[in-house]
């Protein structure tokens, strides 16, 4: 509310009082409490893009009362009395702008406008603005707030549920970025449509996101509700947005987005390098090594993190969580960035550095859940012509009662056949540990690279000598036998090559060591883009079906 001829504003969340300017400074944020005040349209458009850059799309025409619907007033008057309170068309409002020169198409739903109820003008405007988002391959921006589909129009209404995902299909069928802003709130068959199907899902905090209602639902259930439920931290925590983000905070993380190039297919002309890459490739010239040693240097706590190594050489780097399904595993990270000014969708990993990190990241150990985010983000970047970066460094996928409920297996095959076939090019490094099916699921590649401190196995050590010797104390002769590190593993033809490692390893000069991959990963990307994809395709496949198998002759 507001007092004073609108001098203040008084949050009905916690009643702090702000001064009018400084709330309108702030984005309409409680500067209290921090509850986002709900945005008109226009409002909404003028802090998201550029000044003066939108453009507003004609307006449609379509069957304004397809049923003849009233109830206690007759439909089309409830539609003339929210287009007078609004000053708008409908409740969406689509235009074309830019966000920090990034050409957009948005299309900005309103709540004032019937709840932001979904019906067949909303439905058509927001499938002629994907088609214009098609037509120029600008990304498609989506703000949503509404209750749910528009009850006066009846099946008519439902049906727009089917005409705005199409038009998404469409786009991802195109290779043009999709994007939504969920704010609050997000129901029903928006949020069972165009809502929830974009690439990238950002959410303004406390936004609440679900199909039916918490009302509706404590009615049927007749149970009491979790702590923060259906609010965009609980779904994130679930697998379904890939980041809370505060409104000051909206406009420069999709700059960052869009400054990724995600919207057009990155071109094959490397950018120029600073410095050749140091890479040995024949197993001479790495030295004989004691195998449990490099084994306790590749597990060695310090070890630089698949997050170090981004926040060194990254640059724009946007965190995608979720896998859409069930939750958001912390053991394996993801998202989008500029390696040396190339666009790329990185995935890696994640152990962490120290005991309570390690404890949050599961050790690095990945769930269903982080093999099919992996997946996800993989499957994004073979939609926007992204070249994948993947940073590999675990014991072994989780072992445990909740991981095989929700199908390890099933998520780890998937993601192996998955990269089999993806169109774009893959570069998988060791990082430290390669452990069995758990590290295989982020490394089917066209390039396989290997820290000289690192191994990669079918099994660690301790397994192996649980398994064959009954004794995990045999595990530095496991290690032996098992012929895990970097220079068996780059005699084997397992790995290409061999990044070298500072004196000590990589966390004795965990910076070093950075400038070390990012050289290595652009010199292999450099390779590798503008491949044709069937040859990239066939390579791999070919690759990963000669393991084992003796030469054979031209007529096999």
């Amino acid at each position: 509310m507001t007092t004073d001829a609108a001098q203040w504003y008084g949050c009905p969340v916690c009643r702090e009082l702000t001064y009018g300017k400084r709330f309108e400074r702030l984005l309409r944020v409680c500067p209290g409490c921090g509850t986002h005040t709900r945005l008109t349209a226009r409002q909404r458009i003028a802090q998201l893009l550029d000044e003066g850059s939108a453009a507003f799309l004609e307006d449609v025409a379509v069957t304004e009362d397809p049923l003849g619907f009233v109830d206690s007033r007759p439909y089309p008057e409830r539609v003339a009395d929210a287009r007078r309170i609004t000053g708008e068309r409908e409740a969406v409002t689509c235009v074309t702008g830019t966000v920090h020169g990034h050409p957009v198409v948005a299309a900005v739903m309103d709540f004032r406008f019937m709840g932001g109820s979904l019906g067949v003008g909303v439905g058509e405007r927001l499938a002629r603005a994907a088609r214009v988002s098609l037509r120029t391959r600008a990304p498609f921006l989506l703000v949503t707030a509404s209750g749910g589909a528009r009850m006066q129009e009846g099946a008519f209404s439902l049906m727009q549920m089917v005409k705005t995902s199409q038009a998404l299909a469409e786009l991802d069928e195109a290779g043009v970025l999709t994007v939504s802003v969920i704010t609050d709130p997000t129901y029903g068959g928006v949020a069972a449509s165009f809502a929830t199907l974009p690439d990238v899902i950002l959410a303004e905090p406390g936004a609440r996101i679900g199909f039916a209602g918490p009302r509706v639902i404590r009615q049927t259930i007749r149970q009491e509700l979790p702590d923060g439920f259906q609010t965009a931290e609980f779904m994130l925590e679930r697998g379904f947005v890939d980041a809370v983000v505060p409104r000051a905070a909206l406009r420069p993380t999709l700059a960052c987005l869009l400054n990724t190039r995600l919207g057009a297919r990155p071109a094959a002309s490397p950018p120029a390098r600073r410095n050749a890459p140091r890479l040995v490739r024949d197993p001479a010239e790495l030295p004989v090594r004691d195998p449990w040693e490099v084994v306790e240097l590749a597990r060695h706590q310090r070890r630089p993190t698949t997050l170090d190594y981004i926040r060194h050489f990254v640059d724009d780097f946007q965190e995608l969580r979720g896998d859409r399904v069930s939750g958001d595993c912390r053991a394996i990270v993801g998202g989008v960035g500029r390696l040396d000014g190339r666009p790329v969708m990185i995935v890696g990993h994640q152990k962490g550095r120290d005991t309570a990190e390690r404890i949050a990241h599961d050790f690095g150990m990945g769930s269903p859940a982080g093999y099919r985010k992996a997946g996800r983000l993989m499957r994004l970047a073979a939609k926007l012509g992204l070249p994948i970066v993947t940073l590999v460094d675990t014991p072994g996928a989780h072992p445990g009662i909740e991981a095989e409920e929700r199908g390890q297996a099933w998520a780890i095959a998937e993601n192996i056949r998955l990269m089999s076939g993806l169109p774009v090019p893959i570069v998988s490094v060791i990082l430290g540990e390669g452990g069995s099916g758990g590290a295989l699921a982020l490394a089917v590649a066209d390039r396989v690279l290997a820290f000289a401190g690192a191994v990669y196995s079918v099994i660690s050590p301790e397994g192996c000598a649980a398994i064959l010797w009954n004794d995990r104390e045999q595990a530095p002769r496991a290690a032996a036998a098992l012929r895990m590190d970097a220079r068996d593993l780059l005699r084997q033809g397992i790995v290409d090559a061999i990044v070298p490692e500072p004196d000590g390893g990589a966390h004795e000069d965990p910076v070093t060591a950075g400038e070390l991959l990012r050289d290595a990963l652009a010199a292999t990307l450099t390779e590798l883009v503008g491949t044709a994809p069937e040859d990239l395709v066939r390579r791999r496949r070919a690759r990963f079906a000669a393991y084992g198998v003796e030469e054979r002759g031209a007529d096999e």
